[in-house]
């Protein structure tokens, strides 16, 4: 009998991704010291290239935490402003909270699925940002097409999306051990995930086909520091919600094998000064005409 290839559901996805960010939010809030070491010089990269400056209203889609939220607020000044949307309140609620400690006022946050930014004016924004969020969108065509409509024409569009696999092996290593033990197929050209917009060339034409302009694509060496592979693995297992939606239909030995080889294979990143995880960020940007 002919095996059959599970449909993808794209709102199930969207589900269970909610579900997952729902329960990691915390996690990620707390690893935020060595998440903004990971990302800062990507981030730093995003937002020149979105020519941020005092006065500039920034819509922040995919905003997780609000870790790149803070940085763009702090740029744009009491003047500008930031909407920091996600698909999970939980986790906007910590985007909110450090933004409120930190003294920023201009900083508001909105339950949104970056797909349907519905509610929100066209042309309302200087600039769109998104930090590690556009590759889990099932449609990111879609996401694109809402993101442009909000920002108004000469307005600038820039994301930070993972490189290709092997120059991300921190990660990389883990997905494909994870595969395997799991017994799950590659994902097929199109769908969502951590290296869809990785490929020579994919990430500049998913934004010329939007109709962006003046596209540009800057690779970032984003290693990942940490005090040892254990660390690592503590990071990837608490706040990388994908990697458990991977592993969920195996059973409780199967998933402690799992991040067993996964601490074992990352030791290799390490010495005596700590470790240090391979990792490349792109980032794309362009301009709505």
């Amino acid at each position: 009998m002919m095996s059959t290839t599970p449909t993808f559901d794209p709102v199930a996805f969207k589900s269970t991704t909610r579900a997952q960010w729902e329960e990691a939010a915390e996690a990620w809030h707390r690893w935020n010291p060595a998440i903004e070491r990971w990302l800062g010089a990507a981030t730093e990269t995003m937002l020149d290239d979105c020519h941020l400056e005092p006065g500039t209203r920034v819509i922040d889609v995919a905003a997780g935490a609000g870790g790149q939220t803070l940085v763009a607020a702090r740029r744009v000044g009491p003047t500008g402003h930031v909407l920091a949307t996600d698909i999970s309140p939980a986790i906007l609620e910590f985007a909110h909270s450090v933004a409120t400690e930190a003294g920023l006022t201009n900083v508001t946050t909105r339950e949104a699925d970056g797909e349907d930014l519905s509610g929100i004016p066209d042309a309302s924004f200087d600039a769109a940002i998104s930090r590690v969020g556009l590759i889990y969108f099932p449609n990111q065509q879609q996401a694109l097409s809402e993101i442009c409509r909000v920002v108004r024409p000469g307005g600038r569009v820039s994301s930070i999306v993972y490189s290709t696999p092997d120059l991300n092996t921190f990660f990389s290593l883990p997905v494909g051990i994870i595969r395997r033990i799991a017994e799950l197929p590659a994902p097929g050209p199109g769908m969502p995930g951590p290296f869809s917009l990785s490929g020579d060339g994919v990430a500049e034409a998913a934004f010329t086909q939007a109709g962006l302009v003046d596209v540009t694509v800057t690779a970032v060496p984003s290693p990942v520091r940490m005090e040892s592979a254990a660390e690592c693995v503590r990071f990837e297992y608490e706040s990388f919600g994908a990697l458990h939606q991977m592993l969920s239909g195996v059973g409780q030995d199967q998933r402690d094998a799992a991040w067993r080889e996964i601490e074992e294979t990352l030791a290799q990143f390490e010495d005596e000064n700590g470790f240090v995880g391979p990792c490349e960020m792109l980032v794309v940007s362009g301009t709505r005409p």
